[in-house]
This record gives C-alpha cells, structure tokens and sequence, in this order.
C-alpha cells in the first residue's frame, strides 16, 4: 500500500510540474471544488507575513499561485492593491469570496492562468512564491524568477516562501534546498530566514544581482 500511495503522489506532481496546462488545472479545480485544502485555510501567523508586510507596505503585490486566498485575507491591510495568480478558477472563485467577505474586494483581483506562462500586466513592488515554487521544474527555476524580475518597480522584491523539511519528520528534502541554493547564489538576497518549526518553512527576500559597473 505504501508504494501504491507513494507511486501515486509522485505522478501527481509530475503532472503538476510538468503536465499540459489543462490538466493541471483540472488536478486543481477538482481538488478545490472537493474541499481537499479547506484545512489550509487559516494560516494567521505564518513566518511570511512579517516579511511581507515589511516589505510591502502602501505597495503593489502580485501573489503567484494564490490558491484560495490565505495572504489576500490575512496579511496586514495596509498594501495599495494585490493580484493574485492561479491555475484554479475554483480556488480564485473562494478567493474572491474571501476577499469580499472581510471587505477587500475592491482591492485584490484575481487572475486564472498556469503561472509559467503568465504575463503580469504591469510591474510591482513584491512578487510572492508561496510555496508555488515546488510547481516549477528544478530546471526552469532560476528562469522563471528571472521573467518575473523584469516586472518588479525599481526596488521591488521577490518574495519565496516554502518548507525546506518533511512536515512530519523535518527531514531536510533535496528539492527545496536546491531551490534556495539557486536563489542564494544567483540572486542579492536581502533576508534569508529558516524557522524551526514543523516541516522548516524558509522564506527568502531577493531581487536581481546588480550589474556591475563600467
């Protein structure tokens, strides 16, 4: 039975990284439609709001791969806008409806579309991963965040957030570290934090390294 459960995890995220955008989004609205993440619908006190609300304060945020709307409800109200980004319209339509309830309809927007192919409209101040990133290949990693730098304002910021350990075990798990190790040593990070807490959840602040002078 183990290996059944194991097999099929692991097909589901290779179809989830890799598959044609109209099966993944298949994959997640009927996760969504099925209420199979209603369990992560609170997450006040996550380690990324202090991050992002330092850095994101009376400024524009896009949130890549926002699912059914935990940062679009729970983080300090004082940004100018927000957009979120999602393959889901299922988890946006709960989004939208979250959004409304606490009175920030007006404010956030949301956009349906796989994230590896979305083309911001305009730049922003922060660009959030949470946790979206384990949906990028390894291979395409440091080439997806350097699309979206080219959408940040001058002096924005990109935003990752993701377990760097198993959340039963903490076990450190390869993948993740060597999504921070591309970002650490190929981008200017400006805060790096792991939390001792269950599964080691790391959340990093970068932009653009600089180029170098004449």
């Amino acid at each position: 039975m183990y290996i059944v459960e194991r097999s099929m995890r692991f097909v589901r995220g290779f179809l989830l990284s890799y598959g044609p955008t109209n099966i993944k989004r298949r994959f997640w609205d009927k996760e969504y439609t099925e209420d199979k993440w209603n369990f992560a619908d609170h997450t006040e006190g996550d380690c990324v709001y202090s991050h992002l609300e330092k850095w994101a304060a009376h400024k524009t945020i896009l949130d890549i791969g926002c699912g059914s709307g935990n940062t679009a409800t729970e983080m300090a109200p004082d940004y100018e806008s927000y957009v979120g980004v999602d393959i889901s319209q299922a988890a946006l339509d709960k989004a939208a409806k979250r959004s409304q309830e606490c009175g920030r309809g007006k404010k956030n927007r949301f956009a349906c579309s796989d994230f590896l192919a979305y083309v911001p409209e305009r730049p922003y101040d922060v660009i959030l991963f949470r946790e979206s990133l384990y949906h990028v290949p390894l291979g395409k990693v440091k080439a997806t965040l350097d699309r979206y730098s080219m959408y940040l304002k001058d002096g924005g910021v990109l935003i990752v957030r993701l377990f760097a350990g198993d959340r039963q075990t903490n076990q450190i798990k390869p993948r993740p570290t060597a999504m921070l190790n591309i970002i650490e040593s190929e981008f200017d990070v400006l805060e790096s934090r792991r939390y001792e807490q269950n599964g080691l959840p790391a959340v990093v602040v970068f932009r653009p390294k600089a180029l170098p002078k004449n």
